[in-house]
């Protein structure tokens, strides 16, 4: 088996033991990327000190040191996320050459545990978007097959993981960006609690929404991940202070559960394939033992236009930052010196921002505005309230709630672009949760007839990771979808 082949725990274990190297590990995949990233661009820059760090793990094995629980691990790194010295362009113009003095606290922490970062990967700009195709850098191809997108707005991190070119990668999930990715490209991705993981060094697009989570071939690479990057952090005061207590190697299989199935997401317009495979699902998790009953999520309806309303609006607010005076991108006059400030500040920001983002700044700021906050945002944030009372309801009555992750498989690159409701309504099934901020993944189930993935999706109530990591890993040894491999790189 070659080593970009290894789960997380296969590499870590190996590194420590001296099977082989830190750096012949690093090595292996970087080769990797650079023999097939040209066909999928799941990578916008590569990490030109990564063999260095590696080398340096090593080093310690050799004294004797303990490098972490990561020992050596390569990790793909969303281009959200600040890395001191290294590039970070949340995929625009308008950041196309900044380079960061920190690093983000969730990404330092991944290093301290000995993880090794390969390089940033692909994204919608600024995160907003489904398909990764709004990428300043173009858009990014799904590893099992080129002729479909990867999902978004994650969508590099999950082929790097799926093309093998890391064993696993860090994203951000704001109303599925992790879990729709996951489960167009055949991972594990997890959403956690909101607060569970520090933002500090996430470029923001909504505030309230936005949460870092891993994405991995299997769920206890994703455990991994989680161990690494969870706990509270003094510089994000959204962040929880429970202390995170490590689940590797201390979380089980289980059955005994009971799982919510909400009637809402039941009917509607789903791909009869995306449908069979979750009722499959729930057949054969009820002979494993698991039981379900049904539940209702009353004004999940809502979720799409409210998710919207909140995340535009915030987004509206978090952008204006980029006027091109304090970092970033400026636009450069073209005869004469700009007559204002505001012309300066317009065409920066016309020059440096995408279609789709331009898009969202203009809703939000709409939303935002005198004489509409009250009848768009004011009423958003109501609505928003009864979607998280819901599920607390539900919650009652069940340990976890499953449900399909999106609407239609991967769909082929191009068919959406020009459709933007048609891809806002792909999230319809994971936008409350981001809404409630609760926790949430995505785990692979099976393929089309086609061969593209196929995932479900596990909520759990706010702090129950430890309770949706179980039935995942249930559902995984059910559905035997470990050890498939994306078959579209040539």
């Amino acid at each position: 088996m070659e080593l970009y082949q290894l789960t997380v725990k296969e590499l870590s274990a190996g590194i420590k033991q001296k099977k082989f190297s830190a750096v012949e590990v690093s090595r292996a995949f970087l080769k990797r990327i650079e023999q097939h990233d040209k066909q999928i661009n799941a990578f916008i820059s590569l990490n030109p000190d990564c063999e260095m760090a590696a080398k340096r793990v090593d080093e310690q094995i050799a004294r004797g040191e303990d490098p972490g629980f990561l020992a050596g691990v390569p990790i793909a790194v969303k281009d959200l996320f600040c890395t001191k010295n290294l590039r970070t362009t949340a995929a625009s113009k308008m950041l196309e050459n900044f380079i960061p003095p920190y690093t983000a606290t969730c990404v330092a922490r991944m290093q301290t545990s000995g993880a090794v970062i390969l390089g940033k990967t692909n994204m919608d700009e600024f995160a907003m978007g489904s398909s990764n195709e709004n990428s300043y850098f173009g858009g990014c191809r799904n590893p099992w097959n080129l002729e479909y997108v990867a999902g978004g707005s994650s969508g590099g991190s999950a082929a790097a993981v799926a093309g093998l070119f890391a064993p696993v990668a860090m994203g951000s999930d704001t109303g599925g960006s992790i879990r729709q990715p996951a489960s167009f490209c055949g991972l594990t991705g997890i959403k956690p609690t909101y607060g569970r993981v520090s933002r500090y060094g996430m470029i923001a697009f909504a505030s309230s929404l936005d949460q870092p989570g891993p994405m991995g071939k299997t769920v206890e690479d994703c455990i991994y991940a989680l161990d690494g990057m969870c706990g509270p952090d003094d510089h994000d005061s959204t962040v929880s202070r429970r202390a995170w207590k490590p689940l590797r190697g201390h979380i089980k299989r289980s059955t005994q559960f009971k799982v919510g199935l909400p009637k809402e997401y039941m009917v509607g317009n789903v791909d009869s394939e995306v449908m069979s495979a979750f009722v499959k699902c729930i057949e054969d998790m009820k002979k494993a033992g698991v039981e379900f009953v049904d539940v209702s999520l009353p004004h999940s309806p809502y979720a799409v236009p409210v998710y919207y309303m909140v995340a535009t609006s915030e987004a509206s607010s978090n952008l204006s930052r980029y006027d091109g005076l304090r970092f970033g991108f400026r636009a450069k006059p073209t005869e004469k010196e700009w007559s204002s400030l505001e012309e300066l500040y317009c065409e920066t920001r016309a020059q440096g921002f995408g279609t789709e983002v331009k898009r969202r700044i203009l809703l939000g700021t709409f939303a935002l505005s005198s004489g509409y906050y009250d009848a768009y945002y004011a009423k958003a944030s109501k609505v928003r309230n009864l979607i998280r009372q819901d599920f607390l309801d539900v919650f009652q009555s069940c340990d976890l709630i499953m449900a399909p992750v999106t609407t239609t498989p991967a769909f082929k690159a191009g068919a959406r672009v020009y459709d933007p409701m048609r891809m806002y309504l792909n999230d319809i099934f994971t936008t409350a949760v981001n809404l409630s901020g609760l926790p949430g993944m995505s785990v692979p189930v099976g393929t089309t007839q086609i061969g593209l993935p196929l995932g479900v999706q596990i909520i759990g109530p706010h702090f129950a990771e430890e309770q949706m990591l179980s039935l995942a890993l249930a559902i995984e040894d059910v559905a035997g979808f470990v050890g498939r491999t994306a078959n579209g790189l040539q």
